[in-house]
């Protein structure tokens, strides 16, 4: 069985934590392990906390959890777009897969409750897939 880690922001810690358990529930149907969980304050801390976890040699693949909602300014576009583009490079580096689970960037508060199970499910599933191949 293979393992796997999450990293999830605390910064919408409610809808992160109804992540977190659609997160376990899709990796236990998929044959996965969820054998580390970090919490960290936000989006712009998850790739230090993927990378920690992709060093270690019993993990297999990092899911991402979290929310970069839409702001007054373009912070949260351009964090966004730093933060995907290090889990990718991280991916690359690594050679093990990392689901993304963030919401947005740019995600209005009203969409947010519908999508929390659908993205958390996808991140582990995406994971499932890449170690599958």
């Amino acid at each position: 069985m293979a393992q796997i880690g999450l990293v999830l922001g605390r910064f919408h810690r409610k809808e992160a934590e109804e992540m977190q358990a659609e997160a376990r529930d899709t990796a236990a149907r998929l044959g996965l392990q969820v054998v580390a969980e970090t919490w960290v304050p936000g989006s712009m801390e998850t790739p230090l906390a993927v990378k920690r976890l992709l060093l270690r040699p019993d993990i297999a693949g990092v899911a991402t959890l979290g929310i970069i909602e839409r702001g007054e300014t373009e912070h949260g576009l351009v964090m966004g777009h730093a933060v995907i583009k290090s889990l990718i490079d991280l991916q690359l580096e690594f050679l093990k897969p990392v689901g993304v689970g963030i919401l947005g960037p740019g995600i209005h508060p009203s969409q947010i409750p519908s999508r929390v199970r659908p993205y958390a499910a996808a991140a582990v599933e995406a994971i499932a897939a890449m170690l599958a191949e």
